[in-house]
């Protein structure tokens, strides 16, 4: 590999420079790249020594821009059967943001540098924290695949993250996993108030959604050949996502089954009586519709429920008639003030149980271990529990049990 400087003159008669470094890539073929200043060159030449040695340098003209790879990347995933949202939420990432700012770079020209620029423009663009996060999530998984394509040999969007120090990481997960009761968790009298004012179709939904912890696309997907009435126990075995679409849950670990108390169970067991049947397209011999029982908490057609029904028609009002509620700060047209529920999603009743759970109690007098609370809320691992709710768990840190080690030690 050498760097070389190159003079010529245009045919205007201006006499140019640059510098140029030869080499052969890995399969032996030779590679020209030009840089205006000797040490870009002499950079790139260090890097690419290494890369060939390595056998993972990618030449620029061996390569795409991020659009063609933003576009490979997106028939891949089609291909791999994610689900249509998913789909939808990467191609959105890659038309608004990524395509607009990187489009056009070479995928190798991509240095943790532009990375940095790109995530400050959006940040200049109003783009939320979360937002940001998830489109360089899109970026790295993209570059991910161009990787595993030959098209590129490094992914600096997941340099970037290796960089950030685990400190930082950590002060991430415990602010955003402190969730306060009363504030992000209702309150046991809150949950009181609430089932107390529970009634028709939206009771038995809200309770299994309180008191088993399903999330709410769990529930919209739930079937009643998964509740079992005599055993008490729920089975989560698939979901519904934001177009309706019915798929498996996210993970293997969404894949459980919970027990269920009475009271949720005699709610289920009233529902099951008018639930909405589902219409299965078939005639019986009478040329009657054939209508089955399928989903457990439908619409009034037996169809997948909106959740925005769910909240707009069940849960917030309920919220409201228990008392569960805060100033809008407006008022209506008799000057009165109007009044929100303190609680707008469905999430909020899985916290619930989350913390219901941590801080019940086994027959034998103990607490639930946080495996099975891990086990029962579908996390997909211990570590996401204890990031989200450790602080809930009790602590049994009184120095008592050392006050006995050191009797022991001693006698």
């Amino acid at each position: 590999m050498s760097v070389r400087k190159r003079t010529w003159t245009t045919p205007k008669g201006v006499e140019k420079s640059a510098w140029v470094v030869d080499y052969a890539d890995n399969g032996g073929k030779r590679r020209l790249k030009t840089f205006t200043k000797k040490k870009d060159a002499d950079a790139f030449a260090a890097t690419a020594t290494v890369q060939v040695r390595e056998g993972t340098h990618v030449a620029d003209s061996a390569s795409v821009t991020i659009e063609a790879a933003g576009k490979l990347w997106l028939a891949s995933a089609k291909a791999a059967g994610l689900e249509r949202a998913t789909l939808e939420d990467y191609e959105r990432h890659v038309r608004l943001h990524i395509n607009p700012r990187l489009g056009a770079v070479k995928l190798p020209a991509l240095t943790i540098a532009k990375v940095r620029v790109f995530e400050d423009d959006l940040r200049e663009a109003d783009r939320s924290p979360a937002m940001i996060k998830k489109v360089l999530v899109s970026l790295g998984t993209m570059i991910a695949d161009a990787q595993e394509r030959g098209l590129v040999a490094r992914n600096v969007v997941r340099d970037i993250k290796g960089r950030r120090g685990a400190g930082e990481k950590r002060q991430e997960k415990r602010q955003k996993g402190r969730l306060k009761i009363g504030v992000d968790i209702p309150t046991r009298d809150e949950v009181k108030a609430l089932v107390a004012h529970l009634a028709g179709r939206w009771r038995p939904l809200i309770l299994t959604a309180t008191f088993c912890g399903l999330r709410a696309s769990e529930l919209r997907g739930l079937r009643w050949q998964d509740v079992d009435l005599e055993k008490r126990e729920i089975r989560v075995h698939q979901r519904a996502d934001r177009f309706n679409d019915i798929g498996r849950p996210k993970s293997i670990s969404g894949e459980r089954a919970l027990p269920a108390p009475p009271m949720v169970i005699n709610a289920l067991r009233e529902w099951k009586l008018a639930c909405p049947k589902k219409d299965t397209g078939k005639v019986d011999e009478a040329g009657e519709k054939i209508m089955v029982l399928d989903l457990v908490f439908p619409n009034g057609t037996g169809k997948v429920e909106q959740l925005n029904n769910i909240l707009r028609r069940g849960l917030h009002p309920f919220w409201l008639k228990a008392g569960v509620s805060v100033d809008s700060g407006e008022v209506d047209e008799d000057g009165k003030p109007i009044l929100d529920p303190k609680y707008t999603g469905m999430h909020a009743l899985r916290h619930f149980y989350a913390s219901w759970c941590i801080n019940r109690r086994t027959d034998g007098g103990l607490e639930l271990p946080a495996k099975v609370v891990q086990e029962r809320l579908g996390h997909s691992s211990i570590m996401m529990t204890m990031d989200v709710y450790g602080h809930l768990f009790p602590r049994g840190d009184d120095g008592a049990e050392l006050a006995e080690a050191e009797k022991a030690f001693l006698a």
